[in-house]
């Protein structure tokens, strides 16, 4: 097991009074819920990877307005998507019936929605500048010079990582602290290769793995509802853990009313992973875009050039009052959710734990 003072050392770096991170989840995450998760003692989070350097500009400082304490600000670095003309017009025509069944037409073309990390530079330098307490990778890590680059301004970073290749090229690449992504976590998978084998490890056997078998600190991701959950995975070496599916019930959550009544409907307990809805393999509450996606033969484009698509035909059921197209991300663990504020919630979750 890893030393006690070890496991306190890596609680104090992230300024831990309860050792829960609120994931950081693009469409979910606000600086409102940030803020109240710092209020309960946790660390905050909030997600930068589907915005350009103003958007992220905008979501830091009203983050910094809400809190004085540290939060976690998290950043895509998937490999470049390959655009597919071809590919992508069988990809709309395949969803044209559906698009058809709210009076809509499919997108001409579809765009590369937001950018890698790996190549933003404008990103880089504002990330330089503003120098956020915490940085974390989704996807895979960026390079050298980012890395380094980050380290100088300051930044603690984190990467998620699903095996343990993937969580020894993190260490060697100077990270500081893995979040073991179990296959339970909601919402996109963190596989740095998303055509390649997936381990599909669970939570608790891949963080005792990366507990034992690398010298960062390791914080346990997927399924996690509760403060039992929170104390299994510290039990197993972990020094923290981070939710992602507890908090989206919360009312600083940007989830909307049909993904909330979802949440807490019986689907809860049956979530699917699919690339359908984004290009890259997410674990999602069963709605009718997952149903859609099993029937569909044509090959789905590159992340994030599918979710053009995806993002298209949500918004146009919404318009006609259907909302199940959207990206309805939840893990595992959703049936175990909770409608109470974010900051009630962590020190629930932290009454939880001493019992």
């Amino acid at each position: 097991m890893p030393r006690p003072r070890a496991d306190a050392d890596a609680r104090d770096r992230l300024t831990l009074d309860v050792p829960i991170l609120q994931a950081p989840m693009a469409g979910v995450s606000t600086p409102a819920m940030a803020a109240a998760v710092n209020a309960g003692g946790g660390l905050g989070g909030i997600a930068l990877g589907a915005g350009d350097a103003d958007a992220a500009a905008r979501m830091i400082a009203e983050t910094r307005e809400r809190t004085e304490r540290p939060f976690n600000v998290n950043l895509f670095v998937h490999a470049p998507p390959m655009p597919d003309p071809v590919r992508e017009a069988a990809w709309c025509e395949a969803l044209r019936p559906a698009f058809a069944a709210f009076e809509a037409q499919p997108p001409d073309t579809l765009r590369t929605i937001y950018r890698s990390f790996a190549q933003d530079d404008a990103m880089l330098a504002l990330l330089v500048e503003v120098k956020p307490a915490v940085v974390g990778f989704h996807f895979g890590l960026p390079d050298g010079t980012r890395v380094a680059a980050l380290k100088k301004a300051g930044c603690l970073l984190l990467a998620s990582v699903t095996s343990l290749a993937e969580a020894q090229a993190a260490e060697r690449a100077g990270i500081d602290m893995l979040v073991a992504q179990g296959y339970e976590a909601g919402g996109h998978r963190g596989v740095f290769d998303p055509h390649a084998a997936d381990d599909r490890l669970g939570t608790l056997a891949l963080t005792r793995l990366l507990a034992m078998r690398t010298r960062v600190p390791v914080i346990a991701a997927g399924g996690i509802m509760d403060g039992a959950g929170v104390a299994a995975a510290l039990a197993l070496g972990a020094v923290a853990a981070q939710l992602g599916t507890a908090f989206i019930a919360c009312p600083e959550s940007a989830a909307d009313a049909a993904y909330r009544a979802a949440l807490m409907g019986e689907g809860a307990a049956l979530t699917v992973m699919t690339r359908a809805i984004s290009g890259r393999p997410a674990r999602c509450l069963p709605n009718r875009f997952t149903l859609l996606g099993e029937t569909l033969t044509a090959a789905v484009p590159d992340y994030p050039i599918a979710y053009d698509a995806g993002k298209a035909l949500n918004a146009a059921a919404k318009v006609r009052g259907e909302g199940g197209y959207g990206a309805q991300w939840a893990g595992q663990g959703a049936p175990l959710a909770r409608a109470l504020p974010a900051a009630d919630l962590v020190r629930a979750i932290a009454a939880e734990m001493r019992g």
